[in-house]
């Protein structure tokens, strides 16, 4: 009797420490996902922080495209709440979402600023112009590659809390999934050009 009672202690000693592990790996996790979105959002503020300027310098030379600029600063100003809202609270899939979309409309915005920008070769050769457009350029790299570790952050904390036991901890604990970001392009634009000749 006294030799179950002490098996028992052993087992459920090992249960609470298996426990107390894979809490501490899926915080751990958790902890790394946050940290990917923190760099996706100093790119963002850095993109955001461009933006203005950018439109300010075209502003000189598009009196006719009011509309383009506009459109511009919008997008930015949604993006940026959408951001501030993604930052907030990462666990909400749709405000991951809403970032992803609003960052979309971002992109498809400063993309119709760009091609106006061809459009007038006076502003493509100014300087200040081309400084901004190849500080937003690189911005758009760093993105890139901060979307790709956030993501694979997001697939190594899922893939941890939805195996067993984990999953059984993450419930009890409430770690819920962490949602991706997907791209910024629809899928028109990752679709393969026909070319034709």
């Amino acid at each position: 009797m006294a030799s179950a009672t002490w098996a028992s202690w052993v087992v459920l000693g090992v249960v609470v420490l298996l426990g107390i592990a894979i809490y501490n790996k899926l915080t751990r996790l958790r902890n790394a996902v946050a940290n990917a979105f923190a760099q996706i959002d100093v790119q963002l503020k850095r993109r955001y922080d461009l933006i203005p300027n950018l439109v300010e310098t075209a502003r000189k030379y598009l009196q006719h495209e009011r509309e383009t600029l506009e459109a511009v600063i919008q997008a930015r100003n949604q993006a940026q709440t959408a951001a501030g809202k993604a930052r907030a609270d990462l666990a909400g899939a749709g405000n991951v979402a809403a970032l992803g979309a609003a960052e979309a409309a971002l992109g498809g915005a400063l993309g119709k600023l760009m091609l106006v920008v061809e459009s007038y070769p006076q502003l493509k050769a100014d300087q200040n112009m081309r400084e901004f457009a190849e500080a937003l350029t690189s911005t758009e790299n760093r993105i890139g590659f901060a979307r790709q570790a956030y993501n694979d952050s997001v697939l190594s904390f899922n893939d941890a809390a939805m195996q067993f036991p984990a999953s059984v901890v993450a419930r009890w604990w409430g770690f819920a999934a962490a949602a991706t970001l997907q791209s910024t392009q629809s899928a028109a634009e990752r679709s393969a050009p026909t070319v034709r000749f």
